[in-house]
């Protein structure tokens, strides 16, 4: 960097018409972003859940240095939050160098004075702002794979290497699907009514797929022609993200849920991926240990909360103890009912 340019400084502004093309450009050049960072992330959050938007990027002179995506999250029952980002796994800002990142966040804490919400959180994967509140809470699992899938078999501990080769014997293929919004849908949100949380609508799924076209892609399992399992997965450079996944009650009985993920590595070498994100889990959850029986580590996310209007830390999560009971009762919703409501109650948790 000339000192010309350093002399410049980092102007921040809000996203304006006609520069998604340039933000996600950055994004797909800064080492540190990740595909939550991505500006579809915009259209899909306001238009699916309802809320208001402020992406801000920071610019020295014409160059774009730096991108915070932030959504305000606004509801009766969760409160009142600005996020980044709401919905997604990773967030915080995403710059190409310090003075870039203290801008953006700094505009962010003002801009959430201005708005009046509880607090400011940031979902960074590296540590952030020591001074603001944290929780260990969410790890995340990302692990390098090979072409092969014999390797990748042989690198799953033994007893989940079992799982897959029972999936094997019982006949399982996997099936990429022709879009999500059809038997993914399906599958997720039954499963998720199984689990007891709330279900995101059909609408979140075409959103998805409409915003980020091939790198949104669908995977079946099936038995006997029957879809058992079933996960949505982003590809984000050389990265493969399942995110949104689930099986059915007899998935558990011929080992689906460890052969879907071991398959989904197959057909992402197939388009050139070579590290896997499992995503995040609360320590201490059922995904958590599923994921490091698998044979990966999880790493820390280290998410960073700025109070601004509250008093706590907000406690959104089904851990809190003041959610067990709703989630109890929701497992036993008809499934047509759970997909009335589920919608209108994940709105606020993000």
């Amino acid at each position: 960097m000339s000192g010309t340019e350093r002399q410049i400084g980092v102007r921040v502004t809000t996203l304006a018409s006609g520069e998604e093309a340039a933000w996600d450009r950055f994004v797909m050049a800064c080492p540190e972003a990740t595909f939550f960072h991505r500006v579809g992330w915009k259209r899909v959050i306001e238009e699916a859940f309802g809320h208001r938007s402020h992406f801000l990027l920071a610019r020295r002179g014409v160059e774009i240095c730096g991108v915070l995506p932030l959504v305000q999250v606004r509801t009766l029952l969760f409160g009142h939050s600005l996020v980044s980002l709401p919905f997604c796994v990773y967030g915080g800002v995403a710059a190409s160098d310090e003075e870039s990142r203290l801008a953006l966040e700094g505009h962010a804490e003002a801009l959430a004075v201005t708005l009046g919400v509880d607090w400011l959180e940031c979902r960074n994967c590296v540590p952030r702002r020591s001074e603001w509140s944290s929780k260990e809470l969410y790890y995340t699992f990302r692990k390098s794979f090979d072409p092969d899938p014999a390797v990748n078999l042989a690198a799953i501990p033994r007893k989940q290497r079992a799982e897959v080769r029972r999936g094997v014997q019982h006949g399982l293929v996997g099936v990429r699907a022709e879009g999500i919004q059809g038997r993914c849908f399906d599958i997720y949100a039954e499963s998720v009514r199984n689990l007891g949380t709330p279900i995101f609508s059909r609408r979140l799924f075409v959103l998805l797929q409409e915003e980020f076209a091939d790198d949104c892609e669908g995977l079946v399992i099936e038995r006997g022609g029957r879809a058992v399992a079933a996960v949505v997965s982003f590809y984000f450079r050389d990265q493969v993200l399942p995110y949104y996944g689930g099986g059915r009650p007899e998935a558990r009985g011929c080992g689906a849920m460890a052969f879907m993920y071991w398959e989904l590595m197959r057909l992402a070498a197939e388009r050139g991926a070579s590290l896997f994100d499992f995503g995040r889990s609360k320590k201490g959850s059922g995904s958590f240990d599923f994921k490091r029986y698998y044979g990966f580590d999880p790493e820390p996310l280290h998410y960073r909360y700025r109070l601004v209007g509250g008093t706590a830390l907000p406690e959104v999560n089904p851990m809190n103890p003041k959610y067990r009971l709703l989630i109890a009762a929701w497992k036993h919703l008809p499934l047509f009912v759970a997909g009335k409501v589920g919608p209108w109650l994940a709105r606020g948790l993000g």
